[in-house]
């Protein structure tokens, strides 16, 4: 397939990630159901990159075109600087990093993404407080992702979306927010509705995989 082009993302837009975290047929299946959208994007995820390393985001690439927006999840902890020249290299727009990393870690994770102009991202996945990290940063990222993790939703049912800090976080800069880790379609027009710019899919995506084009585009027209 390819997609439609996106040169930078836009605050005027919503947009849906759709991240592949389980095989590389897994990916080339699901992609080749996926809908043409200005407002999709194109995740290689964790367990993607670390199963097949960042040569699976050059065949991402492939797959979709250079004009297509791909974000690398390396839930980068370390080495900031050197984990996005890796994915610069590998041909991603956008990689993302962990709030939990020390802070000198992050710095120089979004200065090496401002140099290679890519968007640095910050999942701040089991963090209390984000503003509290962004406040520390010397320079801010282009996305914030928020973000329930996998165990967390499986072994703890009251855990619940932290859709509460995006206008706290909105009203504090100039940041796009992502949320993660809901996937049905009520968790979806929760996060448009709270304002969020960017929702992350995958379960859904991939465990539909007969239902794919209708499932997709059903979710972009709930967050337009």
């Amino acid at each position: 397939m390819r997609a439609i082009p996106i040169s930078r993302l836009s605050k005027k837009l919503r947009y849906l990630q759709v991240a592949f975290n389980g095989s590389r047929e897994d990916m080339h299946h699901v992609l080749a159901q996926l809908p043409p959208s200005s407002r999709m994007i194109y995740e290689a995820g964790t367990p993607l990159i670390k199963h097949y390393g960042t040569e699976i985001i050059r065949e991402l690439r492939g797959l979709v075109g250079a004009d297509a927006y791909i974000v690398a999840d390396m839930k980068t902890i370390d080495r900031g600087a050197t984990e996005v020249e890796l994915c610069k290299d590998a041909g991603a727009d956008a990689v993302i990093a962990m709030g939990t990393a020390p802070i000198e870690t992050l710095d120089a994770f979004v200065a090496s993404c401002h140099e290679y102009q890519m968007d640095a991202m910050i999942d701040m996945m089991n963090v209390e407080f984000p503003l509290s990290i962004l406040r520390a940063l010397k320079h801010q990222p282009k996305v914030v992702i928020l973000h329930r993790g996998v165990d967390e939703e499986v072994l703890n049912r009251s855990k619940m979306l932290p859709l509460h800090e995006i206008r706290r976080i909105k009203g504090a800069g100039d940041t796009m927010i992502a949320v993660a880790g809901g996937d049905t379609p009520r968790e979806i027009q929760s996060a448009a509705f709270n304002d969020a710019d960017i929702v992350v899919v995958w379960k859904s995506v991939l465990s539909l995989q007969h239902n794919t084009l209708e499932l997709v585009e059903g979710f972009l027209k709930t967050i337009k």
